[in-house]
């Protein structure tokens, strides 16, 4: 098995097997993100290089695998025959697997068009993870995140005509102070135009070598508090009209709020209740680190 650069994946891909599709991120630009700052640039890496990894992977673990996630950051970019072919090899080689997913920003997902999603659908793609961040367009433009909140639902919706299952990560906190109403109801828009079948929450927390740490450090942008954070929260649940089950599964978040939309809505808004009831030195500090 080869690994070259950072392998990072979602918490829910824990028990995948991890075959490395592609290198870095071909975007690389998000003011929050620092993962692939330093890495090696962006590369499709070679469809038999890639095999081989699954044939090692087959030798190694036996046929019993039943997910497997493509890194690194952006493996959507790859070309759609490649992505199709490593898929389907996949499936040859594994006769229990049920789950093969990648992470896809909006613009590479529609740069890849109704057609080629369908394509990979039928090669056995069955779920992608999108960091949709933001549905507030100011803030998508802040963040450099290179979409907008029409490309991102267009996307979205391809996505799920084409019958592959859709993750959507929205980030709490990521409009600041200045934006944070903006932010949740563009962010609920956009979710509810979508209607993805996931919604997974991330609270932001600023990292090293970071643009927008950069800019709290000038004091051009401000963080949320813990309770500012968790009122965000509530206010883009109270928005959504959507189908998808809601999940916090990371450690930025400070509460654990997780259910389906509509039917566990209360719970969800009294979890984040309770937790507004304890006062905020009780929660995780805002953001450690100043280099």
């Amino acid at each position: 098995m080869h690994y070259e650069g950072p392998i990072y994946r979602p918490p829910s891909e824990a028990d995948s097997l991890l075959v490395q599709a592609t290198v870095g991120c071909p975007h690389n630009k998000c003011a929050f993100c620092m993962v692939y700052k330093k890495g090696p640039p962006f590369r499709v890496r070679p469809v038999d290089d890639i095999k081989r990894d699954l044939d090692e992977a087959r030798g190694q673990y036996g046929a019993g695998i039943r997910t497997i996630f493509f890194p690194a950051g952006n493996t959507i970019a790859m070309p759609t025959d490649d992505l199709a072919a490593i898929c389907a090899h996949a499936y040859a080689l594994f006769p229990h697997l049920k789950r093969v997913t990648v992470y896809g920003s909006s613009p590479y997902i529609h740069i890849k068009g109704l057609a080629g999603l369908i394509r990979l659908k039928h090669a056995g793609l069955t779920r992608i993870h999108v960091g949709l961040e933001s549905g507030d367009d100011p803030v998508l433009q802040r963040i450099k995140k290179g979409t907008d909140s029409l490309e991102q639902i267009e996307a979205g919706l391809w996505v799920l005509k084409a019958g592959i299952e859709l993750s959507e990560y929205v980030v709490i906190g990521i409009g600041g102070k200045e934006r944070t109403r903006a932010h949740a109801m563009n962010t609920a828009r956009v979710l509810n135009a979508i209607n993805p079948h996931f919604i997974r929450l991330r609270t932001f927390l600023p990292k090293v070598n970071t643009l927008l740490l950069h800019q709290i450090k000038k004091g051009r942008f401000q963080v949320l508090s813990p309770h500012e954070a968790l009122r965000e929260t509530a206010e883009i649940i109270q928005n959504l009209e959507v189908s998808s089950q809601i999940a916090s599964d990371h450690y930025t978040n400070y509460v654990d709020i997780h259910g389906r939309m509509p039917e566990d809505e209360g719970r969800m808004l009294a979890t984040i209740e309770d937790a507004l009831q304890k006062r905020e030195e009780m929660f995780r500090p805002v953001y450690v680190g100043t280099q």
